[in-house]
């Protein structure tokens, strides 16, 4: 297709759900677009079990994007990320786990990945059951373009969970990214980076963990409930700290640091 058909296919695109005729279809992109093999159990509850959120935009009848995610309540949350809601919500409220989002290549970057996205957004708002709290994935450290792409539309890198993924026997790392939605908010929390020097990647872990800095870096506090300021105290090498507000719902804490001793986060090594 060439560059002058792309802003008339991106107006003539369509929204539709999928169903069970795409299975094989769906297939082939997972296949272009992903490192990961599903199995066929999985293309076949996407396309038929109800519990998904499983959008295709479509071009000419060509199925050229899609995106699915799985809306369930909070105790159905994978262990790695069970802190993603404050423990003041009840075990029944919902979030919006994000499984795939991708976009045929000569379709890139014309605006159809948020439009499938604003699309998910709007359903986890209005019609999903008690409306969604957050909006959650997992991406490879290394996918540099998918982590842009989210963090552009005001997701935050939530943890850090080294080795999750096995990619052709390959072990490989993986962050979780959040977006809070209908007034959901994490817990209180410290949270702070260290920073994988060759990939210029930040890292974060619970303040629970051995604290390693780098000087000059930023601890962030993020909504109630957990360590609080006391847990502060206990931060080793910590040369000088200021409190300074940044929005209703967090506080940057700034600090200066002697210096540091590892590179990596704790649980990675």
């Amino acid at each position: 297709m060439s560059e002058e058909e792309l802003p008339t296919a991106v107006a003539d695109t369509v929204l539709r759900f999928l169903c069970h005729d795409d299975i094989d279809t769906v297939k082939e992109l997972c296949a272009d677009w992903f490192p990961i093999e599903y199995p066929d159990s999985w293309y076949r509850d996407i396309t038929s079990n109800k519990k998904f959120f499983s959008l295709a935009a479509t071009y000419h009848g060509q199925i050229v994007g899609m995106i699915v995610a799985e809306i369930k309540s909070r105790t159905k949350v994978h262990k790695e990320d069970g802190d993603i809601l404050a423990s003041s919500f009840t075990s029944d409220t919902q979030v919006a786990y994000i499984l795939s989002l991708g976009v045929v290549k000569e379709f890139r970057k014309q605006g159809i990945g948020s439009l499938l996205l604003e699309s998910l957004k709007s359903h986890i708002s209005s019609t999903a059951q008690d409306l969604c709290k957050a909006l959650y994935l997992h991406v490879l450290t290394t996918n540099s373009s998918a982590i842009r792409f989210y963090e552009n539309r005001h997701f935050h890198q939530h943890h850090y969970l080294p080795y999750y993924y096995s990619i052709r026997g390959v072990l490989q790392d993986a962050y979780t990214y959040v977006l809070y939605l209908n007034g959901g908010h994490p817990p209180w929390t410290v949270i702070y980076p260290s920073v994988d020097i060759a990939n210029k990647t930040a890292l974060r872990w619970p303040v629970s963990a051995p604290a390693l800095f780098l000087r000059g870096y930023t601890v962030r506090l993020t909504p109630c409930c957990g360590v609080c300021y006391p847990g502060l105290a206990s931060l080793p090498r910590v040369a000088l700290s200021t409190v300074v507000p940044c929005d209703h719902r967090s506080l940057k804490l700034n600090l200066s640091v002697y210096e540091h001793h590892s590179l990596l986060c704790p649980s990675s090594r």
